[in-house]
């Protein structure tokens, strides 16, 4: 499958905006990660795209992401892929994450978000934004209230990177694709 493939099967099945650039920035993060550890960047890319492409048809565990799965298998997506998308549920218990692949997804998924919600606040929305700044914002309950903030720590811990550095590598792999984000900072 090719990346025109992956943003067709999101498109098809994702119309929330927001959704489709938080898939987009986990895909970044993805990237970045398989460079770093030379791994194959668009299967590592497939994996962040696809993750929560069938979120918004079915968002109650465990149709998320076992409907997705189904519609992977069923379009040729490799056992791998499929896999590792199936193991960021954590309510799906015979999926546990094993692999580096597996890992990195679960370390990013929810960090990406959480990000978002911190850029958004801020004039310079990405340029700038730092690790305190998010340890700041994840000390605050109400702040991004749906994301969970130990899935964050879990995930850095569980992929075995230092937290501030895997947020501050997130961070700029979302910069590289910031104007696609709606993340460039704002005109004053």
């Amino acid at each position: 499958m090719s990346r025109a493939d992956d943003l067709a099967l999101v498109r098809e099945y994702t119309q929330s905006d927001s959704l489709i650039k938080h898939m987009l920035a986990v895909e970044a993060a993805m990237r970045a990660y398989a460079r770093k550890f030379g791994e194959d960047e668009d299967k590592w890319g497939t994996v962040g795209l696809l993750h929560d492409f069938d979120y918004e048809r079915w968002p109650n565990p465990p149709d998320h992401p076992l409907q997705g799965s189904r519609i992977l298998q069923e379009r040729g997506y490799s056992d791998e892929v499929i896999y590792a998308i199936k193991s960021h549920a954590d309510y799906l218990t015979d999926c546990p994450r094993v692999s580096r692949l597996d890992k990195t997804l679960y370390a990013c998924d929810e960090l990406c978000g959480f990000i978002t919600a911190c850029a958004l606040v801020r004039p310079n929305r990405l340029e700038e934004l730092e690790p305190k700044s998010i340890r700041k914002k994840m000390k605050q309950a109400s702040f991004a209230a749906s994301v969970h903030r130990e899935d964050i720590t879990n995930g850095a811990a569980d992929l075995g990177v230092d937290l501030d550095e895997h947020m501050l590598f997130c961070i700029e792999a979302m910069r590289g694709i910031a104007a696609e984000l709606g993340l460039l900072p704002v005109a004053s």
